[in-house]
C-alpha cells in the first residue's frame, strides 16, 4: 500500500514508475509475472519482507531473477532489465513514502546497489540505502490526522477505536487508525495515530512529523519525557489534560514545549479530565471525556451528532460489564 500511494504521487510528477504486486507466491508461475512487466521496464527492485542468511538472495528475488533469466534463455526476451533486490520491515521497521522515493532514485543509477536494505542504518556491511526521515512527499492536505498519547489502561486507545468507528459509521470519510504501545500496556505510554479523509487512505506507516493537524496530551508527564509536539502541523491544536488553571498552566510547561507551540503557532487548550471524571462518578477514567473534548475542537463531526454516538459506543463497549 505505501509503494501504490508512493507510485500514484510519483506519476502524478511525470515520474514512470510503476508497481507489481505479487498476489501468490508458491506456486510462483514465472509466465505470469513476466507478462504483468511492461514492454518498456529497464530496471526493477525486488523488495523481500525476509531475511534469509547464506542464500544468493532472498527468495522472491531470486525467482523473479530465475523466471527473466529463463526466458532470456529460450530466446523470448531480446534483452534483460537490470534487477536488483532488497529488505524492508525488518523487526516491524516503518516503510515510508520517502524510502520508496529512494529506492526509485537507486534504480536511476548507473550501478545501482544490490542486496539493499532500507529503513535499517547498517553502519558495518553498509547495505542501507539513505532517505529522509522527515520527508513527506505523498502528504495529502484533504487528510485529517490526530495523535493521541495515553497512559496505559486509561482508556485512550478504546476510545479511538470508537471514534474510528464513529467516523467511519457517521460520515462519509475514510477512517484509519494505527497504535504503539508497550506489550504490557498497563501504566507505559501509549500512541494513538488517526487519519481521516475523502481520499481513499493507503498510508500503512505511522503520522510523519510535522502533519498532525491534532495533538491530544492525556498526562502532562509525557511533556517531560516525549517530544509531543513533533508530529504538530503548523497551527494545530494541542489538547493538554491537567489540573493547572488557564492563567497558570504556560509556567508548568516544560521550555522546549513552549517553544514549539510559539515556533508552530499552536491553538492550546487545556481541560481538567480527572475533575470532570470525578464529578460525573467516573473515578479516573477520562477517556470519554478527552474523546469529547477532541470532536468538539475538530469539528470532524457536529458535537450533538458526536456525543450521542459515544453515548452510544460507550454502551456498546462497557454496557455488559453493568451501569457503574
Amino acid at each position: 500500500e505505501t509503494v501504490e500511494e508512493t507510485v500514484r504521487h510519483l506519476n502524478s510528477q511525470g515520474e514512470r514508475v510503476g508497481l507489481l504486486k505479487v498476489r501468490l507466491f508458491r506456486p510462483f508461475s514465472a509466465s505470469e509475472l513476466l507478462n504483468a512487466f511492461p514492454a518498456s521496464v529497464k530496471s526493477i527492485a525486488v523488495l523481500d519482507r525476509t531475511k534469509e542468511p547464506g542464500s544468493a538472495g532472498e527468495p522472491l528475488y531470486q525467482d523473479v531473477c530465475t523466471a527473466w533469466f529463463e526466458s532470456f534463455n529460450r530466446g523470448e526476451r531480446s534483452a534483460l532489465p537490470r534487477i536488483i533486490g532488497g529488505r524492508f520491515g525488518l523487526s516491524s521497521k516503518e516503510f515510508t513514502p520517502a524510502m520508496v522515493c529512494s529506492i526509485f532514485a537507486e534504480l536511476k543509477k548507473d550501478a545501482p546497489k544490490n542486496h539493499f536494505t532500507i529503513g535499517i542504518l547498517d553502519d558495518v556491511s553498509h547495505t542501507s540505502l539513505d532517505y529522509d526521515p522527515d520527508a513527506n512527499p505523498t502528504a495529502d492536505p484533504d487528510c485529517f490526522e490526530a495523535v493521541f498519547y495515553g497512559l496505559g489502561s486509561d482508556g485512550t486507545v478504546s476510545a479511538n477505536k470508537n471514534g474510528i468507528k464513529i467516523i467511519g459509521e457517521q460520515t462519509e470519510l475514510n477512517a484509519q487508525g494505527y497504535f504503539v504501545y508497550d506489550s504490557k500496556k498497563s501504566g507505559a505510554v501509549t500512541v494513538s495515530h488517526l487519519r481521516f479523509g475523502k481520499n481513499p487512505i493507503r498510508s500503512a506507516y505511522l503520522i510523519g512529523n510535522g502533519l498532525a493537524r491534532y495533538i491530544g496530551c492525556h498526562q502532562t508527564l509525557f511533556l517531560e519525557k516525549y517530544d509531543v509536539l513533533e508530529k504538530a502541523a503548523p497551527g494545530a491544536v494541542f489538547l493538554l489534560n491537567t489540573s493547572a488553571s488557564r492563567d497558570a498552566v504556560w509556567d508548568t510547561l516544560p521550555r522546549p514545549v513552549q517553544q514549539a507551540m510559539l515556533g508552530k503557532r499552536i491553538r492550546f487548550h487545556i481541560i481538567d479530565g480527572y475533575r470532570v471524571a470525578q464529578e460525573n462518578g467516573m473515578g479516573r477514567r477520562i477517556n470519554t471525556i478527552m474523546q469529547t473534548c477532541f470532536f468538539a475542537i475538530s469539528g470532524v463531526l457536529p458535537k450533538e451528532v458526536a456525543i450521542a454516538e459515544i453515548k452510544k459506543a460507550v454502551e456498546a463497549t462497557y454496557g455488559k460489564k453493568g451501569r457503574l
